[in-house]
């Protein structure tokens, strides 16, 4: 998936960038190794094993011939020795954040590798998200086997549920302490990563042996130096769907316009994907790529152009875009520190009705806002393997003792990603880059801009 990417903060990483940090000297045999009589896997990884970060053959040229190593990742995957003894290792999963198709794919996941594979018999499943470790709350903390996640693959949601919002730091530890919990695995977004780093760095000054790992949860698609995360495919396969139905809605009156708004806070992934998906749309917008409304480049004017030539028009629009019309100085702050976004989708149903009322024009705008419901939705079959495998590296890693990374997609490979590379950034959509270029290619709708000076 393209990314806005920054190809100098690439060539400038540097081997203790991309390091990933360890518990101690792995002094147990995997389990895994006694299996590998029985079929031809595992292939065991050695942490020398590494994924080139940026394979643009010029820029390498340069940094080989600078005699510098190119930065990469640590591949993902089993390690022939590993940290913990799995007869006495403890596991915790925790979801944060909002919602997202995969959720307990990546529960049923981590339950089975662990129990199976490696023997580990104590898993706890915490309850709403960070809150769970916290005693006041009242959240019971589960026993996690392989009877109770049988069949959750088939749910949507999150069986542990979630919840956003920071939490007391040595609260959460000490419950880790209690329960004897050796490896935690956060599956979130860019709140938990914050949060999976802070107990990280606490539990590195106490000197406790405890790993994290972080499983990256974004439907938005928007984690830094991750090239795809769970939950996206499926938000492009139902998007495609709501921008048909838009299209026919739209097609079936006199004047008809669908508007649609998609996921998309920072980042609009998911609009522009689904767009060139289905081909229906007519203008797509997107928080990275400016647009003016009124004007002869704005958008009624070439709403109206094109209701004109062909009596209908389908609209889709990230959530983060045109944000700039609803500033209103009174920015407010969610649970996770993210801005709450004013409604551009019903800003646009507003200032679209009013704009063809005053011109006599007798629109029929149907507006569809599918978020929730996509959010709330089982995976699809693609996304359901992509949590096995996201799940399963997870496992590997945090049994070998490693600890403050998460196990992203990179380069066509599951890899180590240190936290503190992605944590507090953003992966966004680039302008100029294929993805946009497509779009407009797709829906003719032009730069949108009365001043397109670069």
């Amino acid at each position: 998936m393209e990314s806005h990417k920054n190809t100098e903060d690439f060539i400038s990483l540097t081997s203790a960038d991309t390091e990933i940090r360890t518990l101690g000297k792995a002094g147990f045999r995997s389990p895994l190794a006694e299996m590998a009589s029985e079929s031809p896997c595992p292939r065991f990884i050695s942490d020398s094993d590494r994924i080139l970060i940026d394979t643009d053959a010029k820029r390498l040229a340069e940094v080989i011939s600078n005699g510098e190593q190119p930065p990469s990742f640590e591949l993902a995957g089993p390690r022939e020795d590993i940290f913990f003894d799995p007869t006495e290792t403890g596991c915790a999963v925790v979801t944060c954040g909002g919602l997202c198709p995969g959720l307990n794919d990546i529960i049923r996941s981590i339950v089975l590798e662990l129990y199976y594979r490696y023997g580990v018999k104590r898993i706890y499943g915490i309850k709403y998200g960070l809150q769970g470790f916290i005693p006041k709350y009242g959240h019971k903390i589960v026993d996690l086997s392989p009877e109770n996640v049988t069949g959750i693959l088939n749910l949507g949601g999150s069986v542990l549920g979630t919840s956003r919002g920071t939490q007391d730091i040595n609260a959460i530890i000490d419950t880790l302490i209690e329960k004897k919990i050796n490896i935690v695995f956060m599956a979130g977004g860019d709140g938990t990563l914050k949060a999976a780093l802070a107990i990280d760095s606490e539990l590195r000054k106490r000197n406790l042996p405890i790993s994290i790992i972080g499983i990256p949860k974004t439907i938005d698609n928007d984690i830094f130096m991750v090239s795809r995360s769970f939950g996206f495919d499926t938000a492009v396969d139902v998007a495609t769907h709501v921008i048909q139905a838009a299209h026919n809605e739209a097609a079936g009156f006199p004047y008809g316009i669908g508007l649609i708004k998609l996921m998309g806070r920072y980042s609009g992934f998911i609009a522009a994907t689904a767009a060139l998906a289905q081909q229906d749309a007519n203008f797509v917008l997107i928080p990275e790529v400016d647009f003016d409304l009124e004007g002869p480049n704005g958008l009624l004017t070439k709403l109206h152009e094109r209701l004109k030539a062909r009596g209908h028009a389908v609209i889709v629009v990230a959530e983060g875009a045109g944000q700039k019309y609803l500033e209103d100085g009174d920015s407010q702050l969610d649970k996770s520190g993210n801005v709450k976004l004013k409604d551009i989708g019903i800003y646009l149903k507003d200032r679209i009705t009013d704009y063809f009322k005053y011109d006599g024009i007798d629109i029929s705008m149907k507006y569809i806002d599918p978020s929730y419901t996509i959010r709330s939705l089982r995976a699809n079959a693609n996304d359901s393997v992509f949590c096995g495998f996201h799940a399963r590296d997870a496992v590997h890693a945090g049994m070998a003792g490693k600890t403050g990374m998460l196990v992203g997609h990179w380069n066509g490979s599951f890899v180590h990603i240190p936290m503190k590379l992605s944590a507090g950034k953003r992966k966004q959509v680039n302008p100029r880059g294929k993805l946009w270029h497509t779009v407009l290619e797709a829906t003719g709708q032009g730069m949108l801009l009365n001043n397109t000076e670069c």
